[in-house]
């Protein structure tokens, strides 16, 4: 029997090969984990409560575009975070997680064709592995444009060469970014969706740590388009209550554009969706209802930043993420460092190539591990107390 070929040559994910790389040998003490982005702090004690009240649902077939109020409350927070009025029924639509979403875009979205050549698909590197399968899945190119140090961590998508740009359907874009923690600025969205609309692409906004931040709340991609009055159909914003809420397990995401784009993306859904138990719904429209829990949330990693910029501000080339819960730490080697790490402290973290590929034979993640900074606080500062101990002795 022989099998499609079209994921036979991706490397191992992420995790598997995390593990690989690490389980064949003895941690240096009490493990810290400090590798997956998956929050720690409570969620709000009603949701269970609200979950409960529900419980019902669990005897009907769940709404396969959101419940009305769900819809209704995500278009409330679009409204109140960025100022744009969204119509509920027709311009968001309830995921099952936004990796969901992220994945099923370029299927429901993307031409088979474009210009008569196989589509191009834009992605950030280093990046979320999920944009990478859905170009592939959707038949088309992924095409690694580099978010290094040089390009202040967000990808140029302006030097993508003008012949692959007129093969492009669509780009991706994370921000805040991960692995970075960087910060789109308007005038960035602003740029590239002038260049979407020059050369017809659409723009996939990953926008799910937009509610992790410093000071400042990040614009996001619907906000700028509005500002310039460019087509929301060319936008597609995706969030999550995940990181914002600390509810990764309720799944319970979505996404917004406008109504024609949405109209694809539901019929996509109507086929192949998996929607949320209704409990679950009603649930995440009380969280996407309520602001306070975030704004303690946000607190917590503030105080976690502070104690990242403490142990770790005299590293040489050490950033200061602007957003997000996640440092990017330079080091020699990325693989070296890790092992290192767990076999002397203890402390796992990600080597920065695993969320990379190799672009002419170089990996822009080889010299960065990522550092999840997701534990309680005091876990937190003792990783980071390891971590400046066992790699950075000497500064």
């Amino acid at each position: 029997m022989k099998f499609p070929e079209r994921f036979s040559n991706l490397p191992a994910h992420v995790w598997p090969r995390l593990r690989a790389l690490l389980d064949a040998h003895d941690g240096g003490g009490t493990p810290i984990h400090m590798t997956i982005g998956e929050p720690k702090h409570a969620f709000p004690a009603w949701v269970t409560d609200a979950i409960a009240q529900n419980a019902a649902g669990f005897n009907s077939y769940p709404p396969n575009d959101g419940s009305p109020e769900l819809r209704g409350a995500i278009a409330r927070w679009i409204k109140r975070r960025y100022g744009v009025e969204m119509d509920p029924d027709t311009e968001v639509m309830a995921l099952n997680g936004t990796r969901e979403g992220l994945y099923n875009a370029v299927i429901a979205l993307c031409p088979e064709t474009k210009n008569g050549q196989t589509p191009a698909i834009l992605m950030p590197n280093p990046f979320y592995p999920v944009y990478m399968i859905g170009a592939i899945s959707g038949g088309s190119d992924p095409i690694l444009v580099p978010a290094t140090a040089e390009t202040g961590h967000l990808p140029d998508f302006t030097s993508v060469p003008e012949d692959i740009l007129d093969r492009t359907t669509a780009a991706y874009i994370c921000s805040p970014a991960n692995p970075q923690g960087t910060v789109a600025t308007h005038e960035y969205w602003a740029s590239l969706i002038a260049l979407a609309e020059k050369h017809d692409f659409m723009i996939f906004a990953d926008e799910c740590y937009s509610e992790i931040y410093r000071d400042t709340p990040p614009v996001g991609a619907m906000q700028v388009a509005e500002s310039m009055g460019a087509d929301r159909n060319r936008i597609v914003a995706f969030h999550s209550l995940s990181k914002r809420s600390n509810l990764p397990g309720l799944r319970s995401g979505f996404v917004a554009s406008g109504a024609d784009t949405i109209r694809e993306v539901k019929q996509l859904r109507n086929y192949a969706g998996a929607p949320l138990p209704l409990p679950l719904q009603q649930a995440a429209a009380k969280v996407w209802d309520d602001e306070a829990h975030v704004e303690e949330n946000r607190a917590l990693y503030a105080e976690k930043y502070q104690i990242a910029d403490r142990i770790l501000g005299n590293v040489p080339g050490y950033v200061s993420p602007q957003a997000g819960f996640f440092l990017w730490l330079p080091v020699q080697d990325g693989e070296v460092a890790a092992l290192k790490l767990w076999r002397e402290t203890g402390v796992r973290v990600l080597p920065g190539s695993y969320l990379a590929q190799d672009v002419n034979g170089e990996n822009p993640g080889k010299e960065y591990i990522r550092v999840a900074l997701v534990a309680p606080k005091d876990e937190t500062e003792r990783g980071l107390e390891a971590i400046r101990d066992c790699l950075y002795s000497d500064v």
